[in-house]
């Protein structure tokens, strides 16, 4: 029978191995084992453990190291219950006088979920072989567990190192994700408000920024928190030897400007006021006859359009001669409403060659622009991102094209129960369901990020491999999660509710196996930081800011006129 190629996990010196107890037998599934133990402090949910199997599954020489991870423990024995009653006396004296001389007296049955022993080749396999009674249960080391819970290795090209494995002393077990799964099979960020959702999707940023990785970023950003990466320019820690350098591009709501061409009917329906259902089939025509008139041109605009209403909207009158129809004027009044805002213009376009490019992020800063007009713009930037890859990839353009793509990239988006609700139409929800579903085979990831999962929709949801959840209370978003995201597994979501800020649970295709993890400490500042509101209040009375206030509001003095007798002057 062929070995398995193992990664080297028994490297362990005899005196850092530590036995934390002894298996009682299976758990309540073939993939459960109990052990009984007195150790309290060891025994921790999402703890690793680990116990040894020979046999076939193992050479001679060295025997599996089968890894499992606690998901529940019970005290099943303990001093009398009349002894903690009292709170004037000791159960540790009163303990010594029965003769009771434990050093610990509570027993407790701890219940593992078994994970398996780690192949290089293929991650953890599962040996579908279950511990003997008796059989001693360790407590997995930092050195294994640093070289088995991580894909990539800290430091290695396509790794990001997000922070440390969160039941061990800081920094002891650092916790690196792949990031070609990452991207590639897309990720989502939930949590609660003030968990800190967005401080950590600043880290994962600036990781993708470092030189180990050099990704093409862009974030759609709808309350303008993330100006603060533009420190990135500069900083020592993302310059790399050879010259590189991130950029970072942040584009502030007067500059996004999006061609009207770009957009398709739908798009301008819901940029318009409310239409009655004649109005709809005569700009659904015009919408076909424009793109009639004008196929093969990027640019038309709004004018194009108004003209294509008017062509469309004719009517035949009782003596058969053709006259204007009644909707052409209304609809050209909506259309030149549509017409007057900055965001969408007949020739300014924002192109992918503007938004992407490896070292750089791009940030949309929308934290100006109304709901519908963000739904409209997001729509069209991921619509033309995702015919950018492929018609990039089957050489359908060339270099000279503004839409000419030839690396993967990155989107992340905020608030993503705003872009696809769960319950209601969203412009934005089916893009993101095409890329979501067919992006991977053309380097197109996207990242979601929500405090309200139970708000996002389940099928964009379900197809992010790659889960971040942080401290959720709300009983309706944590039921979602239980069916939007397998990987994560019961036992780990039991501990939403007790997460601190910047504790996350990372699970799916990034990581070896699901961990608890604390977040690392930003290299640039935060920009989505909670306001002090009390502080604010009292600088509002400091002395100097009274003053100007005093300054301000000061009538004028008004300068007072001569006097004068007949026109003459007698001061």
């Amino acid at each position: 029978m062929n070995v398995p190629q193992l990664t080297d996990i028994s490297a362990s010196s005899p005196a850092s191995v530590k036995v934390i107890g002894t298996v009682k037998g299976p758990g309540e599934n073939g993939n459960q084992y109990v052990f009984i133990t007195a150790d309290n402090r060891q025994v921790k949910i999402g703890e690793f453990v680990y116990y040894e199997v020979t046999g076939e599954l193992a050479s001679s020489q060295v025997p599996l190291q089968i890894l499992g991870k606690i998901s529940n423990r019970c005290l099943i024995d303990h001093l009398p219950d009349r002894i903690f009653a009292d709170t004037e006396i000791s159960p540790e004296a009163i303990a010594a006088l029965v003769g009771f001389t434990y050093a610990n007296p509570e027993i407790y049955e701890v219940t593992v979920d078994v994970i398996g022993y780690f192949d290089s080749r293929l991650g953890f396999m599962n040996p579908r072989q279950t511990p003997d009674p008796g059989a001693k249960v360790y407590l997995a080391d930092d050195a294994l567990l640093r070289r088995v819970l991580n894909r990539k290795q800290p430091g290695a090209i396509g790794a990001a190192q997000v922070g440390s494995l969160l039941l061990r002393s800081p920094e002891a077990v650092p916790i690196a994700l792949d990031v070609k799964e990452l991207v590639s099979t897309h990720m989502a960020i939930l949590a609660g408000t003030g968990s800190g959702k967005s401080y950590t999707a600043g880290v994962l940023v600036e990781e993708l920024l470092l030189p180990n990785n050099r990704a093409a970023v862009l974030i759609f950003d709808p309350h303008g928190e993330y100006d603060t990466l533009s420190e990135l320019r500069g900083h020592p820690a993302f310059k790399a030897e050879d010259g590189y350098a991130p950029a970072v591009n942040i584009l502030k709501p007067e500059a996004i400007r999006i061609r009207v061409s770009s957009l398709d009917y739908s798009d301008i329906l819901i940029l318009l006021p409310e239409m009655s259902e004649r109005q709809k089939s005569i700009l659904s025509k015009a919408f076909s006859l424009v793109r009639k008139h004008k196929a093969g041109e990027y640019r038309w605009g709004v004018q194009d359009l108004i003209a294509a209403v008017y062509e469309a909207d004719r009517q035949i009158d009782e003596e058969g001669n053709e006259k204007q129809g009644s909707s052409a004027p209304a609809l050209e009044w909506k259309l030149e409403r549509m017409e007057r805002s900055p965001y969408f213009h007949a020739f300014e376009h924002l192109p992918p060659k503007t938004l992407f490019a490896p070292g750089q992020v791009t940030v949309l800063q929308m934290n100006e622009i109304n709901q519908e007009e963000q739904q409209v713009i997001c729509a069209a930037i991921l619509r033309q991102a995702n015919q950018a890859r492929m018609n990039t990839l089957k050489e359908l353009i060339g270099p000279e094209d503004e839409n000419y793509l030839p690396y993967p990239v990155f989107i992340l988006l905020e608030e993503a129960h705003r872009f696809a609700p769960a319950h209601e139409p969203s412009r934005c929800k089916a893009v993101l369901r095409t890329i979501l579903s067919e992006g991977r085979k053309f380097g197109l990831g996207v990242g979601l990020i929500t405090q309200r999962p139970g708000k996002l929709d389940s099928d964009v949801l379900s197809q992010c491999m790659s889960q971040f959840i942080m401290r959720i209370v709300n009983p309706v978003d944590q039921d979602s999660l239980k069916y939007g995201v397998e990987a994560a597994g019961r036992d780990l979501l039991k501990e939403l509710p007790a997460l601190t800020k910047g504790q996350v649970i990372i699970a799916g295709s990034c990581v070896n196996t699901p961990v608890l993890c604390q977040v690392r400490q930003r290299l640039t500042q935060h920009g989505g930081a909670t306001l002090d509101a009390p502080e604010i209040w009292q600088q509002h009375f400091q002395a100097h800011r009274v003053r100007e206030r005093q300054i301000q509001e000061a009538p004028v003095e008004r300068r007072s006129r001569p006097k004068t007798v007949q026109g003459v002057s007698i001061e």
